[in-house]
């Protein structure tokens, strides 16, 4: 059976889970890792762990540019291997992979040219700044490796291989653990030792997901022959990607927002709403690593037009999503100050972020919900509906909640203006959601 045929005749739940579960493990290593850096840095103080959160949010622009350009093509490569079109995939994913790695390179040299002014508009105080630069610093060494990982991961992802993409970037972060305690602890380079150990994971962790290319293991290659030329196909993958760069893009800013405004309470309230949204967003990821699955199936039988598959495959996404969403929220509620103390044993930073993570916790239960129902719309052509399901999750909803409220309540209004934007957020996509359910053909196209 050849890959394409496994994925367009193998059953919806058994390919699923076999998709899901290397996309999860994936998702939790990395947030794991992130949260394991947090920790580490917690022990150099609470600026240093402040910084963290600082720059986690330029980080954030890095892999939305990744994740563009590799959902993008990535999905165009899934319709047309779905539909039987061999060269147009190798084209959508040689173009997707070489565009994101000179952004990636174009997005280093900026930031090093602007780097104060920059690290200042990323939210650090005065006490913050010069950890936070320290760290960027590195970053931005590591930044094409990291638009082009996160490219490739989705890349392989998408053509059905997603554990080939599991093990790269399961490497690249358990080699960024290891580093953390060689380089902060072993040869006490503090923050920088944090720094260097994610630039040189990211290099290793970019070669190993390239080997399964070296070794024409995949349906598709990474000639540079097979770049295109075409400036249609160039927006053709922006478009297709682009809620995932507002997903990113807009949680970075509103990072930046956050940390700007915790600000006026101190780099406590830096340092735990950084904690608390680090904590929770390792449900979600999990939840986003089960859509993930989803996601390829969605796209090869969007583009073979297998619409019972496409229907079967989103609602048992959906149901999975949400019992696993509801388990792990359970689990982070009840022990939430416990979870909080791990990453910095100062009492209020413990105060502080056991409020803010338990609120999350009462409003995420509806986020599985809007996840994959954006990620039905982008791989089934529906960017712009997925890009306004984003917008009002991302921006739109939560980044004026932020300002209002922290005008009318302070710290409290902080801590409560995520949970309320994803509560708000839920219904227009819910209403979306319907309206494409009921155009969607209910048979099959015969011949496919």
């Amino acid at each position: 059976m050849t890959q394409t045929e496994k994925m367009l005749n193998t059953p919806v739940k058994k390919l699923i889970i076999t998709l899901a579960i290397p996309t999860v493990i994936a998702m939790l290593i990395t947030n794991i890792y992130n949260l394991v850096d947090t920790a580490f840095i917690g022990t150099l103080g609470t600026s240093a762990s402040g910084a963290v959160g600082v720059v986690f949010g330029y980080m954030a622009i890095i892999q939305a540019c990744g994740f563009m350009f590799g959902q993008g093509s990535g999905i165009l490569m899934s319709r047309h291997l779905g539909a039987g079109e061999l060269d147009d995939a190798r084209t959508a994913a040689a173009t997707g992979i070489y565009t994101s790695t000179l952004i990636g390179i174009i997005l280093a040299i900026t930031t090093l040219i602007f780097i104060d002014p920059i690290v200042t508009l990323l939210g650090s105080t005065p006490t913050i700044a010069p950890f936070a630069k320290t760290y960027i610093y590195y970053i931005l060494i590591a930044a094409p490796a990291m638009t082009a990982s996160f490219s490739l991961n989705n890349l392989l992802r998408f053509e059905g291989r997603a554990k080939l993409g599991m093990i790269g970037l399961l490497a690249g972060s358990i080699l960024n653990i290891a580093g953390d305690a060689i380089f902060i602890f072993g040869l006490d380079m503090g923050v920088a030792g944090a720094g260097l150990s994610t630039a040189i994971s990211q290099y290793i962790g970019l070669f190993i997901l390239l080997i399964p290319y070296i070794r024409k293991k995949t349906v598709v290659g990474l000639s540079p022959k097979k770049i295109s030329k075409s400036l249609k196909l160039y927006g053709t993958i922006v478009m297709t990607g682009l809620p995932s760069l507002i997903r990113q893009g807009l949680s970075s800013v509103a990072t930046i927002v956050l940390n700007d405004l915790s600000g006026n309470y101190g780099d406590a309230a830096v340092s735990a709403m950084s904690i608390a949204n680090r904590v929770a967003f390792l449900a979600l990821a999990i939840c986003i690593g089960i859509g993930q699955g989803f996601q390829p199936v969605s796209g090869f039988s969007f583009g073979a037009k297998k619409y019972r598959r496409l229907r079967d495959a989103f609602k048992f996404t959906f149901v999975t999503a949400e019992c696993v969403m509801f388990v792990l929220l359970c689990f982070i509620t009840f022990f939430a100050p416990n979870l909080v103390q791990l990453f910095r044993d100062d009492p209020e930073v413990i105060l502080i972020g056991e409020r803010a993570l338990k609120l999350l916790c009462l409003s995420m239960l509806l986020l599985p919900g809007t996840s994959v129902s954006e990620m039905l719309f982008q791989t089934t052509g529906k960017s712009s509906t997925a890009a306004i399901i984003a917008l009002l999750k991302n921006g739109i909803i939560f980044i004026p909640a932020l300002i209002i409220l922290e005008s009318l309540r302070g710290l409290a209004g902080i801590q409560e203006a995520q949970p309320i934007a994803y509560l708000l957020s839920y219904i227009p996509a819910y209403l979306l959601l319907i309206n494409f359910l009921k155009k969607l053909p209910k048979e099959d196209v015969e011949g496919r």
